[in-house]
């Protein structure tokens, strides 16, 4: 069992936000979490009987419908309008994992004491996590502005007994769900509604998984490039580290320190010490220089996304301490947005600079000195047999789409509540393509391993250095040598999950 995640009020980690989506840790709401809870609904139910003062959301309609004021006897018939109306996502519908993550997101927020609900909701959304009951959420739908409101709506439904959920593999309605887990529909208050709907969470749910992945992905593209460099008899003097401490740049010398150790005792290099070959080509001679721009690029949206567990991202916010009900902007994904956006171009780098090594590993090429070519296409019967011919084909159609997808949607903006949200983030664009960028990075890199592997298995007796003779003998223990043409497909998608259980990312 996954060590169980407790919402204390403070910020939850990676880590813990993975343990309950992917691995379906337990949930637990803290007692200082729920005393939180509990104060700020203190102020708000003051508030609640007060028709003379305007509270957005609470004595006010939403967006645009702010000015139309709310008598205290229409305050909860509000909030169930409010869920409903904006319940209209489409598409396809969120993944499992995703779902949980906005949950768990969801209930920290709003178990931080700024929101001004019930702990009755915050402790029914960790009691459906742990009975493993998944909201039916259309994925499209969010601008990304004032909250993703349609995801999070949706998901709301579940809570009130409406809506669809999946349990135990069943498709039901909200309240057929949580009858089945033993569980019952909470009734909405007072501003409570909006609490739920007015969140990041979506967006913040697909970032930490994407971040966790990333961290994976370049740990993991320094092995395959250096399983390319060794294959490819490629010079070591590019990764001294005089090199890079020269420059300063602290991605690059993170990747050059672990190509060095990666490399390190290698029978290969040795053999070549006194080669005609001047320089390698740019994806092996600056591989620390590229690969560590992408460290660098994740280490900063590592940064965004951490900042955002901590945060509370509903409106208006409250303030116990000094009884206040504050209207501000917390909602708004232009934070989250941009760094998505970095994070799938970066990634798009990362998939073309191993694209490129495929390409040059399958050669051979002019640059190559006389004698040390292998066959075109690493196969041992050119000609009748293909080999890894349409293995690069595959990178470079992947890369072609990662590079559409790398269009950031965070530069786009179209106005929304007939002007009142007059600029968006489009933050929930980003997160779903970055998603995809992902898992074609992913496969590129998959790809890069295979041919990587097969070169190496050519300069058989010589070994390489140590850190990529690991990498080689792991995805021998997966994908046999290609000795005459067979279907790749399997070979690799065995490598992609090889690469996305993080084993070739913890090769030293």
């Amino acid at each position: 069992m996954p060590t169980r995640v407790i919402i204390s009020g403070q910020a939850l980690s990676f880590a813990d936000i993975v343990a309950v989506a992917r691995q379906h840790a337990p949930v637990t709401i803290s007692d200082e979490a729920l005393e939180k809870i509990r104060a700020a609904r203190m102020v708000i139910d003051r508030l609640a009987v007060d028709d003379s003062k305007k509270v957005y959301g609470i004595t006010t309609g939403f967006g645009h419908l702010s000015k139309m004021r709310i008598s205290s006897d229409q305050q909860v018939e509000l909030q169930y309008n409010l869920i409903r109306s904006h319940a209209a996502g489409v598409g396809e519908p969120l993944s499992e994992e995703v779902t949980r993550a906005m949950m768990v997101l969801l209930a920290a927020s709003l178990a931080r004491g700024h929101s001004g609900v019930h702990a009755e909701i915050v402790l029914t959304l960790a009691d459906m996590l742990n009975a493993g009951i998944c909201p039916l959420i259309p994925s499209r739908g969010s601008v990304g502005a004032s909250g993703d409101l349609a995801p999070l709506s949706h998901l709301a439904l579940t809570l009130i007994g409406e809506g669809e959920a999946i349990y135990q593999g069943q498709k039901l309605s909200g309240a057929q769900a949580l009858e089945q887990a033993g569980l019952k529909p909470i009734s909405l208050h007072t501003k409570e509604g909006l609490a739920l709907i007015n969140g990041t969470h979506l967006m913040e749910a697909i970032a930490v998984l994407a971040i966790v992945d990333a961290q994976v992905a370049v740990r993991s593209a320094e092995v395959a490039c250096a399983m390319s460099l060794e294959g490819l008899l490629g010079s070591h003097v590019p990764l001294d580290p005089r090199i890079h401490q020269r420059r300063g740049q602290a991605g690059q010398i993170v990747s050059a320190t672990r190509l060095r150790q990666l490399v390190r005792d290698s029978a290969l290099n040795a053999s070549h010490q006194n080669c005609a070959r001047v320089q390698d080509p740019y994806t092996l001679r600056c591989a620390p220089q590229v690969i560590g721009a992408v460290r660098d690029a994740i280490e900063y949206c590592a940064t965004i996304f951490e900042r955002e567990l901590h945060a509370v991202t509903d409106n208006p916010l409250i303030f116990p301490d000094e009884g206040d009900v504050l209207s501000g902007g917390n909602f708004h994904g232009q934070p989250l947005a941009l760094a998505l956006d970095m994070l799938a171009i970066a990634l798009a780098q990362l998939a073309s600079f191993s694209e490129r090594r495929v390409y040059n590993v399958i050669g051979p090429h002019d640059w190559e000195e006389k004698g040390a070519e292998t066959t075109l296409f690493l196969t041992p019967h050119p000609g009748l047999h293909s080999g890894l011919m349409i293995a690069q084909y595959v990178a470079a159609s992947l890369v072609n789409e990662i590079k559409v997808l790398a269009h950031p949607a965070s530069i786009d903006s179209i106005p929304t509540s007939a002007g009142m949200e007059d600029f968006v983030s489009m933050g929930v664009t980003s997160a779903h393509k970055l998603r995809r960028v992902i898992e074609q990075t992913q496969q590129v890199l998959a790809i890069e391993l295979l041919c990587a592997a097969q070169l190496l298995d050519f300069r058989l007796p010589l070994l390489p250095g140590s850190g990529v003779q690991q990498a080689r003998e792991l995805v021998r223990a997966h994908v046999a040598t290609l000795k005459e043409d067979r279907v790749l497909s399997q070979d690799i998608e065995a490598l992609v999950q090889l690469t996305q259980s993080g084993q070739v990312a913890e090769i030293e």
